[in-house]
């Protein structure tokens, strides 16, 4: 669709929004922090963390991007809002919102790497919305660098997505985001990110608006205040917001309700900034309404007229969240209650869409549904930084009944290995039920995989393929629609190795039961009975003893008090215990701890 001249009064030729999209890791927050800097919105001797737009310790620690932020930066009179978003599969909901936000899209991609599944996910999106891409090649310094073959596979995924003709004809730079330079052209000498401005102004269409047209103003994501209040931010599509104005709230069901905003805030750099009113095109966040959802409309208070309620994709994973009833409950965390556990998933599910949360029978167990097992995991992660016990049981795909079929979600995986690893890859990966679809030697050493393979497929298998490909692989996955239930799969061959009674473990007993498998503990830990303490070799539960002492006597023999030998304990994180357990077991998270566990605790009711 060709874009109105912007002498038109219907358009807003000082604003561009735009959403900056990649994979993981291609850099997007790296090339905000170059955006950022070149503007002018710090100072010389201003101390800045590195990725600035990361300010979760979650997303530092992970180096990935989990919530969508925006910022503004100012260029030639015309205020750009770049909105940074995740680049996993798993926050897609992050994605979609912010798509709302924008009129045009920056497309990042690895100069080594190329477009993989993300970038493919996240383009798709963008593509349907008719938002108009601007594709960055960054990371042109790598050595493996291979930009012009890059290129050639970007214009292959946007024919492949079906791209409208005027979407096709892109603009392409090439970057490196870390030392801040943009290119129209590899050989150029450019030492700035002035082209990368200079193609956004051109390309990006300024903000349209119907003249004359009430207030509307869809929320896109929300986030509290400690001094206002809970704060409802978005893009103002039609009319215009003052402080103090009286507005209607449009709830999904069509219901209607007055609320009047406090506070309106613009942004300038990382910052937010009090205005006193914002127009058409503008991305504002308003205090004083309450009772509001994302999706929903705020419009004017005489004739509200509803935007469209953006869809968001089914969550395709669920677990099990319940209240820590272990015999360890209440001794690290500080909300330990179901009251507090309901009411903290019901505050998450009322701020990220893609998550659903369900009451079940039991009023101290609820359901919560995501995207993938990562969204999940980040979820816990954080709720246990704040302080929350609880117990969680093994993710459980999501299926659909159809025309008398059961269907499960498919995975679109894509694997980057060394060619040596190419068998242990594909040994693996037939089991599960992966079916190869295509293989891409680049005669570089590495080989690109993909396969098609049930979501159920993937959990569990990342640790072990990390072990198999010592750690040189790539592992990326997304959702690709729904296909007939393909059978079983096996889960973890070996059963578990449980304590069978309450104590701390010593070390006389670990070395007499380390033949028995491996053990996830060291000396001198407190254990329960029933708590799992190690995988046994073989493939049934075995309880033991982990808490026996040595007979003390005076008799001493030559041998009896040689040093004991321990192997270090196998320790877990967050993620590889949520993929070990079975449909018999739970894992106990608190502040300080994880600790696996039977169901039922008791050895005679067990077995």
């Amino acid at each position: 669709m060709p874009q109105r001249p912007d002498t038109r009064p219907d358009i807003r030729p000082d604003i561009r929004n735009v959403a900056i999209i990649a994979h993981v890791d291609h850099g997007k927050t790296t090339l905000v922090d170059a955006m950022l800097w070149q503007s002018g919105i710090f100072r010389a001797n201003e101390h800045v963390a590195e990725r600035v737009m990361d300010s979760i310790d979650l997303e530092r620690e992970k180096g990935i991007t989990i919530m969508a932020k925006n910022t503004a930066v100012h260029y030639k009179g015309v205020k750009i809002n770049i909105v940074d978003t995740p680049g996993h599969a798993d926050f897609g909901g992050e994605v979609e919102r912010t798509l709302t936000l924008v009129d045009g899209v920056l497309l990042l991609v690895d100069a080594a790497e190329g477009p993989l599944p993300q970038t493919r996910f996240v383009l798709k999106k963008a593509l349907e919305a008719g938002l108009t891409p601007v594709v960055v090649i960054n990371k042109i310094d790598r050595q493996d660098a291979r930009a012009p073959q890059v290129l050639d596979e970007v214009y292959d995924l946007f024919i492949d997505l079906d791209a409208a003709e005027d979407q096709l004809d892109f603009p392409v730079l090439y970057t490196d985001a870390r030392k801040g330079i943009a290119k129209l052209a590899l050989d150029d000498d450019s030492k700035t990110l002035a082209p990368l401005f200079d193609t956004l102004l051109r390309t990006i269409p300024a903000p349209q608006f119907e003249e004359g047209h009430g207030l509307q103003l869809r929320a896109a994501s929300l986030d509290w205040d400690d001094y206002v209040g809970r704060l409802i931010i978005g893009r103002i599509v039609n009319g215009r917001v003052r402080q103090y104005d009286r507005v209607a709230v449009v709830h999904r069901d069509g219901a209607i309700e007055h609320a009047k905003i406090t506070v309106l805030y613009g942004y300038e750099g990382l910052k937010r900034v009090e205005v006193a009113e914002a127009g058409a095109g503008d991305i504002v966040a308003v205090a004083g309404i309450e009772a509001m959802e994302i999706g929903e409309t705020i419009a004017d208070p005489e004739k509200p007229v509803a935007l469209p309620v953006m869809h968001i994709d089914e969550p395709t994973v669920s677990m099990l969240f319940s209240s820590n009833i272990s015999p360890f409950a209440g001794k690290e965390g500080k909300f330990v209650t179901s009251t507090q556990l309901r009411e903290r998933l019901w505050r998450e599910k009322r701020s990220n869409v893609a998550l659903r949360v369900e009451d079940t029978e039991s009023p101290d167990t609820f359901q919560v549904s995501g995207r993938g097992e990562l969204q999940l995991a980040i979820l816990i992660e954080m709720m246990r930084r704040e302080g929350f016990e609880m117990e969680v049981s093994k993710p459980q795909i999501i299926t659909h009944e159809e025309a008398g079929k059961t269907l499960e979600p498919m995975e679109h995986l894509v694997v980057d290995v060394p060619d040596e690893f190419i068998g242990a890859v594909t040994q693996k990966l037939g089991p599960r039920k992966g079916q190869m679809v295509k293989m891409i030697n680049h005669g570089t050493g590495r080989v690109r995989l993909e396969y098609r393979i049930p979501s159920r497929g993937l959990i569990g298998y990342r640790s072990e393929f990390l072990t198999d490909t010592r750690g040189t692989g790539l592992l990326n996955h997304l959702f690709d629609g729904w296909a007939e239930w393909q059978g079983d799969i096996p889960h973890r061959a070996n059963g578990a190795l449980v304590a069978d009674r309450t104590g701390k473990t010593t070390a006389y007993a670990i070395d007499h039961l380390q033949p028995r498998g491996v053990l996830f503990l060291g000396p001198g830990e407190p254990v329960y009975e029933g708590q799992v303490v190690g995988e046994n070799a073989r493939d049934n539960d075995l309880d033991i003893n982990i808490t026996k002492e040595k007979k003390l006597t005076n008799v001493r023999s030559s041998t009896s008090d040689e040093a004991v030998r321990l192997t270090p304990p196998h320790l877990m994180n967050l993620e590889q215990s949520i993929e070990w357990i079975r449909e018999d077991e739970l894992l106990e998270i608190t502040p300080k701890s994880l600790r696996l566990r039977k169901k039922s605790l008791s050895g005679r009711r067990r077995f």
